[in-house]
């Protein structure tokens, strides 16, 4: 998506309802499918299916684009190696607060690695409004410690067990002082929930919460639009790989996307 402009349900006067709808939410539907397979698109897909009740030529032309990102990479997708080293589970959380123009509301999105691995991954806007970045943040860490949560029980009936606790990166450090910090303050009480559950896990030893610098946050991918640098370099840190790329010593020994010369 393009960095410098954010869709929204009516954008200006020219913005004009689309005369064939129904194009609009096939186009969507399909890219909504592809989504289980192409996490470097889940964000654009979760903002243009936002509008599937009432889309505009501003959302018509953002599906246009994606399409036209697919079609220049074809042969893109994730690829599975063995590996020797011992499997261990880490996420990445993240969240861009007040992102949406229409109600204001927060983008979460983590992914999620077993040994080194891309497995899940998720982009979703939040169902409440934070009245605070550390808050949006750390609805997101609640998001993942809930699928960190069920990975190690799907881990362990699969009889794999794991040699640590899941470690979850996350790039804000008032989030992470709210979940090692057991007392409550007044600004806090609105996600008591929240606060319980991660601390509980923290304290339990199930999840290493660590900060991780912005610069090294793969999760931006998921929860905004970057630039074609960032982009790249947040793809390959994903496991992105092209079949069709060459490479010397085959076409899977190299990340597909390096940036842009």
């Amino acid at each position: 998506m393009d960095v410098n402009h954010k869709l929204c349900a009516q954008a200006s006067d020219s913005d004009t309802l689309l005369d064939n709808p129904e194009y609009y939410r096939r186009l969507v539907g399909k890219l909504i499918y592809l989504t289980v397979t192409r996490p470097d698109i889940s964000f654009a897909v979760g903002i243009v299916s936002r509008y599937m009740h009432s889309p505009r030529s501003s959302h018509l032309q953002a599906v246009e684009r994606i399409l036209r990102y697919l079609k220049k990479a074809p042969g893109q997708g994730l690829v599975y190696k063995v590996s020797s080293s011992t499997p261990t589970l880490v996420a990445y959380s993240d969240a861009d607060y007040a992102g949406s123009l229409d109600d204001r509301r927060s983008t979460s999105g983590f992914c999620t690695y077993f040994g080194g691995h891309l497995i899940t991954w998720r982009s979703k806007k939040q169902a409440v409004v934070a009245r605070s970045s550390a808050e949006a943040e750390y609805r997101a860490m609640a998001s993942v410690v809930s699928e960190l949560t069920w990975l190690e029980s799907l881990l362990t009936d699969l009889g794999v067990k794991l040699p640590s606790p899941a470690l979850l990166l996350c790039d804000s450090q008032a989030a992470i002082h709210i979940a090692k910090n057991p007392v409550f303050h007044e600004r806090t009480k609105h996600i008591e929930v929240d606060c319980h559950f991660i601390r509980e896990k923290v304290q339990l030893k199930k999840i290493d919460l660590r900060h991780v610098p912005g610069t090294e946050q793969v999760a931006d991918v998921l929860t905004k639009a970057l630039s074609s640098t960032l982009f790249y370099q947040c793809l390959s840190k994903l496991g992105a790989y092209d079949l069709y790329a060459p490479a010397c010593g085959g076409v899977l020994e190299k990340p597909m996307y390096k940036g842009p010369k």
